[in-house]
């Protein structure tokens, strides 16, 4: 598959190397459609990847905590983590 580059185009595709780790753009574009197919999955016409799973965990519950939002979003191409740190008082 040949891909006509503009500027703006080979820009993204330099981000898009940065930001996976990825040294070739083959392997940048790999990470990215991975991700992509897990956070906007389609089976037979209906959603379920992660993002579909957030919003309908979400309308179930009504709310999430930071944590399992990260739980729902975290995937081996771009991983999620969140915790929350409590004080009182002066620390």
């Amino acid at each position: 598959m040949s891909l006509r580059m503009t500027e703006s185009r080979e820009r993204r595709i330099e981000r898009l190397k940065e930001a996976t780790g990825e040294s070739t753009k083959a392997g940048a574009l790999d990470v990215a459609a991975n991700y992509y197919l897990q956070m906007g999955a389609v089976d037979a016409g209906h959603r379920v990847g992660a993002v579909e799973e957030l919003l309908s965990t979400a309308a179930e519950r009504g709310s999430l905590t930071a944590p399992e939002i990260a739980a729902i979003l975290d995937t081996p191409q771009l991983p999620v983590s969140a915790s929350t740190n409590y004080s009182v008082g002066d620390n």
